[in-house]
This record gives structure tokens, C-alpha cells and sequence, in this order.
């Protein structure tokens, strides 16, 4: 019993850091919407290093499952909305519509691109990107190019002062509980079977299949977890918060490429940190976009590639060099 609770130590500053910045948007004036904005890349690093981070697999096309998820709500309350009796139950339905075309995504994407490594992946997930958001746009399914507005379909079923909370705090505050949930997942998987097997893919997956791992199972569950968790993400960071989703904004790459600088930032594979490449890359860009709006990313090209070359495990994995064989050691994951 001890030696579980005890590998369940790396959350304390994890959830404590989350615990803070809430604190510090709700009773700020005028903090929150940046302290959500940092919530927002926290939780897109916890949600993709369970699978990059521990397989070494790097999904180009990860904004599918954010994308799925924003149109999960769009579709929860844009169809359920008239229905009597429902009121705030349409975003229970948002959020299983989101889960389900994230998992469906998910699987069908490991049914093709797990089968290839490397660069063929990749460009397997941009691919499979580009061509769901053109087979929306073609097809016009989901409203097509024109998207989903539903804005007012959520204020007629739960009323506007609802709508309202829904949209300010309760999003943003579910962010918070994903990224939570991601984190607990993520050490979950580190300190179990899985881990240990995802481990082995990441150092040589051929060695691990003949050594009697099922590595296309253990991807698969991380890759499915991955997807669920950012579909979480885009249903409640994207589609509750914003009301609308266009195929233009939401399966936009660039997405992909921020979950990349935060994982790299922090250090893949560990738990602290995409926290702390969450935190660096939203201050950074929250303060960017009012100095220099729209370079952040090109401010961070050169400093991920100094992270890189100066320590590979990230900032995180210095740290945990540095706290070996302290008493801290256990925290740093």
C-alpha cells in the first residue's frame, strides 16, 4: 500500500502548480484568461507526451483529436438543443460525441500510421490531418467550410447567465481538471506495465518484440489515451469556450507544433515537464503577442534547438540529474 501511494509522489508539484495558478486567476483581477491560456498548453503537453514522450513517436497530426473534439461539442449542442428537459445534459452529450470521435479517429489512425515509424509516420498523421479537414470542406458535412456557430442554441437550452458561466469559467476551469487527469495517467502509465513496455518501444522496439512485448498493443493504448485526452481538450478549451468551430481554425498544424516546443522544453518523457514548458511557452507567448505579435514561435525555434544541443531530456531532466539521490528526487519525475 505505501509503495503505491508512494509512486504517486511526482503529482504533489505538479497538482500543486495547478493549484497556485488557479489561485492566482480567481482572485486576481484581470489574471484569468492569461492563467486559462497557461492551463490551455499544460494540459495539451500532458495530453501529448503520454504518447510522443514515452513511445518516441512524434504525431504531426495531433490536432486531429483537438479538432474532433471541439466538433463533438459543436454537434452535442447544436442538435440536442431543442430537446425538453435536457438543459445543461447537452454538454454531457458534447463531451461523449467528443470522447467518441476522438477514439474513433484514434483507432482508425493506429489501424494505419502505427504500422509505419519515423518520418512515414509523421507524415502518415499530416496526412490523415489534412485530409479529414478537406473531406469536411468537400463534402460539406458539419457544416462544411461555413463550420458551426452555436452560440445561441446554448443560451436557448440553458439560458444566457448560465451560458455565460459556462463559457468564462466553466471551460476553463475543466481545462484544469484534464490537465490534471492527464498528469495522473501519465505517471499511472510510467510506473506500471505499460510504461515499462512503452519504454522499451522508445529504446528499441525491435529488441522488445522479440523479447515478447506486444508493442502494437501498448502503442495503441497510449496513442487511443493521447487522443481521448485532447479531444477533452478541444471540446472544452475550443468548442464550450469559444461556440464555434470552423475546419480552417481547428486543424491548423501549428497546434502540433506548440505541443512539440512545450514537451521539448520541459523534457518528454517526464511529468514536471510539460508543466514547466507549458508555463515558459504561455507567459512567453501571452507577453509576445503584445511586443511582438506572431513571432513567438520564431523566437522559440533557436532556444529549442539550445535546449536540445545544452541538455536533450529538457529543462526537467537537468533537474532531475541535479536532484539525484536528494530527498526531492522522488518529486521529480
Amino acid at each position: 500500500m505505501k509503495k503505491t501511494i508512494q509512486k504517486y509522489y511526482p503529482l504533489i508539484p505538479v497538482f500543486a502548480a495547478y493549484l497556485i495558478m488557479f489561485l492566482i486567476g480567481f482572485t486576481v483581477p484581470g489574471m484569468w484568461q492569461m492563467v486559462a491560456l497557461l492551463a490551455f498548453y499544460c494540459a495539451l503537453g500532458q495530453s501529448w507526451n503520454i504518447f510522443m514522450g514515452m513511445t518516441g513517436y512524434v504525431d504531426f497530426g495531433y490536432v486531429t483529436f483537438i479538432a474532433l473534439g471541439t466538433y463533438g461539442m459543436a454537434l452535442g449542442i447544436s442538435y440536442f438543443y431543442q430537446v425538453e428537459g435536457l438543459g445543461i445534459g447537452i454538454i454531457f452529450i458534447g463531451i461523449f460525441l467528443a470522447l467518441f470521435l476522438a477514439s474513433l479517429s484514434a483507432l482508425l489512425e493506429a489501424a494505419i500510421a502505427l504500422r509505419l515509424r519515423g518520418a512515414y509516420f509523421a507524415i502518415a498523421c499530416i496526412g490523415i490531418n489534412e485530409g479529414l479537414r478537406y473531406f469536411i470542406e468537400g463534402t460539406k458535412i458539419w457544416g462544411g467550410s461555413e463550420g458551426i456557430i452555436f452560440s445561441g442554441a446554448l443560451t436557448q437550452a440553458v439560458g444566457r447567465e448560465v451560458a455565460n458561466q459556462l463559457t468564462t469559467f466553466w471551460a476553463d476551469f475543466a481545462v484544469f481538471i484534464v490537465a490534471a487527469l492527464a498528469a495522473f495517467l501519465n505517471v499511472h502509465y510510467m510506473r506500471s506495465k505499460i510504461g515499462y513496455a512503452l519504454t522499451a518501444v522508445r529504446e528499441d522496439e525491435d529488441a522488445a518484440r522479440v523479447m515478447g512485448i506486444n508493442t502494437t498493443k501498448y502503442k495503441t493504448i497510449a496513442f487511443l489515451t493521447s487522443g481521448l485526452l485532447g479531444g477533452l481538450v478541444g471540446a472544452m478549451a475550443w468548442g464550450l469556450k469559444l461556440t464555434h468551430v470552423f475546419p480552417g481554425d481547428v486543424f491548423v498544424i501549428h497546434y502540433t507544433v506548440e505541443c512539440i516546443v512545450v514537451v521539448l522544453l520541459g523534457g518528454a518523457g517526464t511529468l514536471l515537464g510539460p508543466v514547466v514548458g507549458g508555463l515558459l511557452y504561455g507567459l512567453s507567448k501571452y507577453w509576445l503577442a503584445v511586443i511582438l505579435p506572431g513571432f513567438q514561435l520564431l523566437i522559440f525555434a533557436p532556444i529549442i534547438i539550445a535546449v536540445i544541443v545544452a541538455f536533450p531530456g529538457g529543462i526537467i531532466g537537468l533537474v532531475k540529474q541535479r536532484m539525484k539521490g536528494t530527498s526531492l528526487e522522488r518529486y521529480i519525475v
